[in-house]
């Protein structure tokens, strides 16, 4: 047997353990998770889902069209990150709140939650529960400047946080690391294509 056979033998078990590792710790993260209770929007007001009733949705769906039946939509369900549960707001015409508010860049991504690109400096938001795709206005309470975003992504996932700005929108309203906020529902669903502001 050659060196270059022996070499390429090592790298074939070398892989094959990390996959029985990554498979076991997949399995395990999984049985983990099935036993978090579940975290539910603001003004969601809807009565808890048994645990077995509600479907985990991968990270980024490849979906970019709203249409008249958004709630449906993967982006839309109840979905699970870090053991905590969440479950999207179905109906947030009065939606108005106050929370603090960060902002995120290309670090997160190319795809958002509805499957449109993300671009840092476009005019969208990220939101754990509101229906996506959302237009709100977001007002930084430090100077009374406000600026209209469509959410289309979902986060920020710490308790402390209420909305991630993307780049382009933290600027037009002086937001440099973290600002307390108010946020004020204007349309949800946004009616078309949801890629066309993100």
């Amino acid at each position: 047997m050659t060196k270059q056979s022996k070499l390429n033998i090592q790298t074939a078990q070398r892989i094959a353990r990390r996959g029985f590792f990554g498979l076991t710790m997949l399995t395990t993260f999984l049985l983990i998770s099935c036993a978090s209770a579940p975290v539910y929007g603001p003004t969601s007001g809807s009565a808890p889902l048994a645990t077995n009733e509600i479907p985990v949705v991968t990270s980024t769906p490849i979906i970019a069209e709203a249409d008249n039946d958004t709630n449906t939509k993967p982006y839309n369900q109840p979905y699970r990150v870090r053991g905590k549960h969440y479950i999207p707001i179905t109906s947030a015409t009065e939606y108005n709140e106050q929370g603090t508010a960060s902002w995120y860049g290309q670090e997160s991504g190319d795809t958002t939650s509805t499957g449109a690109r993300f671009r840092p400096q476009g005019l969208t938001a990220a939101h754990k529960t509101l229906p996506l795709p959302s237009r709100v206005r977001v007002t930084n309470l430090s100077n009374g400047r406000s600026i209209e975003v469509i959410v289309n992504d979902r986060g920020p996932f710490r308790d402390d946080r209420l909305i991630d700005l993307s780049q382009g929108a933290a600027k037009k309203i002086g937001l440099k690391g973290l600002a307390t906020v108010k946020i004020e529902m204007l349309e949800a669903p946004v009616k078309g294509n949801s890629s066309r502001s993100s």
